[in-house]
């Protein structure tokens, strides 16, 4: 062996915590739990209130989540909506579903978290009030595809639905009521679920 050229040896490098927080996962196993959850209690509300027309907890569940894990909402959403297809089939009625929802949550997510109680509360339950007003606007693009009607016959479909969207407003308006409270008390489950103080 020359003795020129002696033998060198690299230790193994050791994640720093920056690293190990670059490496962080964006979803937990408990957070993959949660939103699974938190999805099914979607789909069971709607499961529930399906002897009262167009009445549901849909938005009110939606904003609430919204409040509480912002863009992390979409997830326990496209839970329900998955379920809801495999439960009553993936038709054309369905899909409509991908869509149809997302309206609230990008409505939910401009309102601020520090936004005053007395203004947070009638804002949630004008997105949830819109989106049943429209509900009907918002599936009659794929209504129209689908069963390839024209204009004069979409809105026609639009018109005779009315009163269900109506029926449908009033519901959202009353039950995003609870969405303060609610949103208030899954934030200090999540807070004590961290090992955070009350």
């Amino acid at each position: 062996m020359n003795k020129g050229h002696q033998a060198q040896t690299t230790e193994p490098s050791v994640p720093t915590p920056s690293t190990q927080t670059r490496t962080k996962k964006w979803l937990t196993v408990r957070e993959m739990t949660v939103f699974s959850m938190l999805g099914a209690i979607l789909f069971c509300s709607k499961l529930l209130m399906e002897w009262a027309p167009n009445i549901h907890f849909i938005a009110m569940f939606l904003i609430t989540f919204t409040r509480v894990y912002r863009k992390k909402a979409l997830i326990p959403l496209y839970v329900f909506v998955v379920l809801t297809g495999v439960y009553a089939g993936f038709n054309v009625w369905w899909m409509p579903y991908l869509y149809i929802w997302l309206p609230i949550w990008g409505l939910a997510m401009l309102i601020p978290h520090r936004t005053p109680k007395w203004l947070a509360v009638p804002l949630y339950m004008l997105i949830g009030g819109l989106h049943g007003v429209c509900y009907g606007i918002l599936y009659a693009p794929a209504q129209a595809l689908f069963f390839k009607m024209d204009l004069p016959t979409t809105l026609a479909w639009i018109v005779a639905g009315a009163p269900f969207d109506l029926l449908h407003a009033a519901g959202n308006l009353a039950a995003c009521t609870l969405v303060l409270p609610l949103s208030t008390l899954l934030m200090r489950l999540e807070k004590q679920a961290r090992g955070g103080k009350l």
